[in-house]
């Protein structure tokens, strides 16, 4: 649906986060005189009545019967459709989609547009949608970066001149607004976000709708993901990434097909996950038609997204690592791997979704670390199935009320020496906004500048 088509219609806004921002922005330099209603929390209603925008009714309490009164609601990412009051409101005929989905109409009615990549996937997505864009930069290439990794689609609608490409990462949440991307890419499927989704089933479902629904026309996809594999036959031509005949790892390698290209020590890429980050968006560049071989070089230039296996410093003799964005236990999984063989403590632990911890405490059963520290509402649940390791000797394991306690536990335990590595497998909610605030936490009790390991560099136009 492009905004033209908003003109006359019953029309909410629900949330005013930064995607509820570039909304409304976007609706009033096309339709300034059009009505809308906007649905926000008592802090976000300050920053609305500010605009003095006369034509906008404000409320701070949102249920079934008012939505029901609307044609269309814009609703942020994070409202799931799935769940009421949505679930209830769309049976009534009220229509809910997302900026992303105006953005993508909007696009596509252009006469002339460039390319679009979507990039998707439980783990790795951000970095990736970033090290892509960086490549075609590299390459000389105008290139938008915005999405799901921190700047709404809508705020670059009137970019000019356009981008010969844009690089869009996609949540869940928004998989299923994609409309005839150039190229699809899905880097890996595991549980997460259940509660938005209602279900393992559905949130693979809704994941895949880049696939299934979007029309892509090329796909790059992971040929390690057994769920990907089964998918890969649903749309467009498909290269693969972590098989032999395509990129993928060898030992600290990078391959293309039986060709070296780069080896990875010294990249700014710590772990196998990264590496294969890499493949894939090399595999990317590949199926936009340009030389990947080429530009694998500049990856030495790219510059690591924030509270992503972050190195923070060292004080006092402890290295510290901010892995906040860890909200599954795999990806906790894999920052163990990064520092395997160091004396290291790891925190985990954050909001409850009911994921299965087996995949942690299997690799934690299989190379302890010297310490582990649980907190948060799912951390007496880990405790529990890592303390028999504990009893036997294999660890040391403490409960903290806290981050602020667990720092501090984990400070008396290494000493002076060792490396303290946040990662907590689990959102941060509801202690924290978002990953973020408390990547910023921990650098803060840590003894670092909270306020300087935040911007995530290349978004936008360039």
């Amino acid at each position: 649906m492009q905004i033209s088509a908003l003109e006359g219609q019953r029309v909410a806004i629900w949330g005013f986060g930064r995607e509820g921002q570039a909304a409304l922005d976007s609706i009033r330099k096309q339709l300034p005189k059009l009505p809308l209603t906007l649905f926000c929390s008592e802090a976000e209603a300050v920053g609305a009545r500010a605009r003095l925008d006369d034509r906008l009714d404000i409320r701070t309490a949102v249920d079934e019967a008012e939505l029901t009164r609307f044609d269309i609601v814009i609703k942020s990412p994070g409202i799931s459709p799935y769940a009421a009051p949505a679930v209830g409101a769309a049976l009534h005929g009220t229509r809910f989609i997302g900026g992303s989905a105006l953005w993508f109409a909007e696009h596509a009615a252009k006469a002339a547009r460039g390319q679009v990549i979507c990039v998707t996937g439980t783990k790795g997505k951000s970095t990736v949608s970033a090290l892509i864009a960086h490549l075609l930069r590299a390459a000389g290439k105008r290139t938008a970066l915005a999405g799901n990794i921190g700047l709404p689609l809508l705020s670059l609608l009137d970019a000019t001149p356009e981008p010969a490409y844009w690089v869009i990462e996609l949540s869940s949440y928004q998989t299923g607004e994609a409309l005839n991307p150039d190229v699809a890419v899905v880097l890996n499927l595991f549980p997460e976000h259940l509660d938005w989704h209602g279900s393992e089933e559905r949130y693979y479902a809704d994941k895949l709708a880049l696939v299934t629904q979007a029309n892509p026309r090329a796909l790059v996809l992971n040929a390690g993901d057994a769920r990907l594999r089964a998918v890969a036959t649903a749309a467009g031509a498909c290269i693969w990434f972590d098989n032999a005949a395509g990129w993928h790892l060898h030992a600290d390698k990078v391959f293309r097909g039986e060709r070296q290209v780069l080896d990875l020590r010294g990249l700014p890429l710590p772990g196998r996950h990264n590496g294969l980050n890499l493949c894939a968006a090399l595999a990317t560049i590949e199926a936009l038609g340009l030389d990947a071989v080429a530009l694998a070089a500049h990856a030495a230039s790219f510059v690591p997204l924030p509270h992503r296996l972050q190195r923070l410093g060292v004080r006092d003799g402890i290295e510290y690592i901010n892995d906040s964005i860890s909200t599954t236990p795999h990806a906790s999984v894999a920052a163990l791997d990064c520092f395997a063989g160091r004396r290291m403590a790891i925190i985990v632990g954050g909001f409850d979704r009911g994921l299965d911890w087996s995949v942690f405490v299997e690799r934690i059963r299989a190379k302890p670390p010297l310490l582990v520290i649980t907190q948060g509402q799912n951390g007496p649940r880990i405790h529990d199935r890592i303390e028999p390791m504990a009893r036997a000797g294999r660890l040391t394991l403490l409960a903290a009320e806290d981050l602020t306690a667990a720092v501090a536990k984990a400070q008396h335990v290494l000493g002076n020496e060792g490396l303290l590595l946040l990662s907590p497998g689990a959102p941060s909610f509801p202690r924290y906004t978002d990953y973020t605030e408390r990547g910023r936490h921990f650098a803060k009790l840590a003894g670092f500048d909270s306020n300087a390991i935040g911007a995530i560099a290349g978004l936008g136009v360039a």
